[in-house]
């Protein structure tokens, strides 16, 4: 790991017993407020990608700031996945399984058919968030290019759950 990622990732704040005992939630909100470490990690996340994609697919809410900021520096546009209710006419929506119940995302009907969607958002946790939004973009008719997190929570199993190939900047373990 480079320099400029080693510092972005101590910008990560690590906030224990959040949103409940015993997780230790990891707040990126320091790393994207600090420039320098914004395009260190932006950079990153695109470089396995670089001349892949079409357009940036950002899953809210996090996941919007860096797609917005990604699609800027790539010269491409930025698809805002939304949560269910969010959007007046969505073009298609996918439902997922939580620990807790259910939960759906949906997208606008911006995308051509064929178009290559870079997925990034900022944690992989269990990994139903990006493999829901993996479909939704094939419900879609288009091709997703690759899916890209800041920090994947390794223990949890994400990767299995949303294909296997996702590239991550960062790992950690959900109690360390």
């Amino acid at each position: 790991m480079n320099d400029a990622l080693a510092r972005a990732e101590s910008l990560i704040d690590l906030t224990p017993d959040y949103p409940e005992p015993g997780v230790l939630f990891r707040d990126i909100s320091p790393l994207i407020a600090d420039g320098p470490a914004l395009r260190a990690v932006a950079d990153a996340l695109v470089e396995p990608f670089a001349g892949r994609f079409d357009i940036v697919g950002g899953i809210e809410a996090r996941g919007f700031l860096l797609a917005g900021y990604v699609a800027a520096i790539t010269g491409v546009g930025m698809l805002a996945i939304r949560k269910a209710g969010k959007l007046p006419k969505p073009a298609a929506a996918v439902s997922y399984s939580l620990e807790y119940g259910t939960a759906s995302i949906e997208a606008p009907g911006v995308l051509q058919p064929g178009e290559r969607v870079l997925l990034l958002d900022d944690v992989l946790a269990t990994g139903g968030t990006l493999a829901a939004a993996q479909q939704l973009i094939r419900d879609l008719g288009a091709e997703v290019a690759g899916s890209a997190v800041v920090l994947e929570l390794t223990d949890l199993g994400g990767r299995a759950h949303a294909g296997g190939d996702v590239h991550t900047v960062f790992t950690a373990t959900e109690g360390a």
